[in-house]
């Protein structure tokens, strides 16, 4: 007797006839399924209900779906390349005679609109691989033809909506008329499968919601975003900035930038050695044979630059670790000896692709707060406990709250199955003894071992990827690191590759959009700018200014004949915490009156009330008077 079966939707309805309404698609024996599949009678399923992350995913997948047949629609022989559904929205490529504009998305909003109005369902097709690849060849489809001659499946499934069929694994909302609001966003050129040596095409972006407020929310954090730009904030702060003639990827630093890292490195120096590290440094070039002994080569090397010296190749170095395990094995070592933690501001260079890199978040060539420390194997599980601490206590001084993933073997490692067991369960030990939740990332750790990342979430809620934690049982094999055990051997020392703030200009360009460029004031590049009313407040205004300077304040000094409302306006525009403005009163008074950046003026000070302040302010996470 052949198996009953009815749709997921029916079996759904039987049990509660409200989800059922509501439901967008359903898990069931583990995998995502359209409601309109066939499962046996017997089947369980869990509906996916709006409000669900499942749920917004499959959302705008559907809509990126809407979107591309509203651009067949409007725009003949365009041809479709892929649109998934992404963090915060969808996007989907294209190849048309023209490069696509942001004058032709409203266009497309309209006709998307109509289609959404007709509430057509997504249909699910399933046929032979060859069928379908037939279909898109006579198209005349050749991308969706080129993902089909990559497939191993002989059976392979297509979705339509409308005029619109795509190749697809699906599933889908049950039909257009599901989608609440959406938002085209923005036009950007995209290499084919992220390859700058196949065809350019034009990605456009959108994002969806199930309710008009969530996307006039997500909307307006997206207009503060554009105002907290790092990029536009580097420029106007003069921090930064980038220069065709030097190459792509590469920061100029100015002053002001530079006063902001020198400031942020000097902490990471105190921070460190005040937890037991070694300041180390490596060199920029090591020979290329000592890459091939650590498997960079192997499995790195395209993101390497690499040249020759004396007729002998070297790479330049993309991480820090090598030069680190030389100095271990410089010398021997006790089991008494251990932990040891060596730390370098490292620069690395690392040949990342064109097209991903973005202000500072993206660069070529970048300092990591790199740190490596050999440890015993009874030491491991206390020494990832102290880094991760020592991870919590900085972010709560910069005011990032944070989750935690777990990413395991990637396809591509080195390491023998045994070692890759020991350093994931000792990562996740870890992670079970902080109390804290964490989330697993399959297949996304490091060649030479898993790893633990810390996502940072900023002001607007964006989630931001820094401090990482590495345990590798791996190199100190491939170099032969040793320390004498209490009964005389020859033992192997665990390593973990750890960073706190990551990549140096990553995190400033975190940093700038997170205060929207009003760094605190210990932070600050300038901390305070002395500003006169009149020539009569210049010799006070300059006691001030020796004094602040004696101090170690970053302090700037503005004695132009100009307008005072002026000098504050253009101090406010680099934001500068502090204006101490010197008037004839202050003069007679000996006091200066102290403006915030924010407009708002204290009561006037002396200079021992004021050095009493700025003492206060200047402790890393001290709180600012204006907030």
């Amino acid at each position: 007797m052949a198996e009953q079966t009815i749709t997921v939707a029916e079996l759904i309805a039987r049990a509660d006839p409200k989800a059922a309404r509501q439901a967008l698609a359903a898990e069931v024996d583990g995998r995502l399924v359209d409601l309109s599949a066939e499962v046996s009678a017997d089947a369980q399923a869990r509906p996916i209900l709006p409000g669900e992350a499942a749920a917004l995913d499959l959302l705008r997948h559907s809509t990126a779906h809407i979107m591309a047949e509203a651009v067949r629609a409007l725009f003949p022989g365009v041809k479709v390349g892929i649109g998934p559904a992404i963090e915060n929205g969808f996007y989907y490529d294209f190849a048309y005679e023209r490069a696509f504009a942001m004058d032709d998305l409203p266009a497309i909003e309209d006709k998307m609109r109509q289609i959404i109005k007709a509430n057509t369902p997504f249909v699910r097709c399933e046929a032979p691989r060859e069928e379908i690849r037939r279909l898109f060849a006579d198209q005349g489809e050749q991308f969706k033809v080129e993902l089909i001659d990559d497939l191993h499946d002989q059976v392979v499934s297509t979705y339509g909506q409308g005029s619109f069929v795509d190749l697809c694994r699906g599933p889908h909302i049950p039909s257009t008329g599901r989608v609440g609001a959406f938002k085209l966003l923005s036009v950007a050129g995209a290499y084919w499968r992220g390859d700058e040596k196949r065809p350019m095409l034009s990605r456009i972006y959108g994002t969806a919601f199930f309710d008009k407020n969530e996307l006039k929310q997500y909307l307006h954090m997206l207009e503060e975003a554009k105002k907290r730009d790092h990029r536009k904030l580097g420029k106007e702060l003069d921090l930064f900035s980038f220069h065709e003639e030097i190459g792509p990827g590469m920061v100029v630093w100015h002053n002001r930038g530079m006063m902001l890292r020198m400031v942020l490195e000097d902490f990471e120096r105190r921070e460190h050695l005040r937890r037991g590290y070694q300041i180390v440094q490596g060199p920029q070039l090591l020979k290329r044979e000592l890459w091939e002994r650590s498997g960079h080569y192997d499995n790195y090397r395209e993101n390497m630059y690499f040249t020759e010296v004396d007729g002998t190749a070297y790479g330049v170095k993309p991480m820090n670790c090598l030069a680190h395990m030389l100095i271990y094995k410089s010398k021997m070592h006790s089991y008494r000896d251990l932990p040891i933690r060596m730390f370098e501001l490292g620069t690395v260079h690392r040949h990342e692709k064109s097209g991903v890199l973005g202000g500072l978040t993206r660069v070529r060539a970048f300092t990591q707060d790199d740190a490596h420390i050999l440890c015993r194997p009874d030491q491991l599980e206390g020494e990832i406990m102290g880094v991760m601490d020592f991870v919590g206590e900085v972010m709560a001084i910069f005011g990032f709250d944070y989750g935690m993933e777990l990413s395991t073997r990637p396809d591509k490692s080195i390491g023998s199955d045994e070692d890759w067991e020991r350093a994931t369960n000792a990562l996740r030990k870890a992670l079970e003894a902080s109390g804290r939740p964490y989330e697993i990332n399959e297949g996304d750790g490091a060649f030479y071992g898993p790893k633990i990342d810390f996502k940072l979430k900023d002001a607007l809620g964006r989630q931001w990827q820094c401090a990482t934690i590495q345990c590798d049982f791996t190199l100190p094999e491939r170099f032969d690191l040793t320390y004498i055990a209490p009964d005389d051997s020859r033992q192997r020392p665990v390593m973990i590759h750890r960073v706190i703030l990551g990549s140096l200009e990553r995190f400033i360009g975190v940093l700038i959009e997170h205060y929207a460029g009003r760094f605190p004031f210990w932070l600050a590049p300038e901390q305070a700018r002395v500003l006169t009313v009149t020539e009569r407040a210049d010799d006070w205004a300059r006691e001030v200014f020796a004094a602040l300077k004696n101090a170690g304040y970053r302090v700037e000094m503005d004695l132009r004949n100009e307008k005072l409302g002026a000098k504050v306006r253009e101090a406010q525009l680099l934001k500068v915490p502090y204006m101490l403005v010197i008037g004839d009163r202050e003069v007679d008074e000996r006091q200066v009156a102290p403006r915030l950046r924010s407009g708002k003026n204290l009561p006037p000070l002396d200079l021992a009330g004021l050095l009493a302040l700025f003492a206060e302010q200047a402790r890393p996470g001290a709180a600012p008077p204006e907030e």
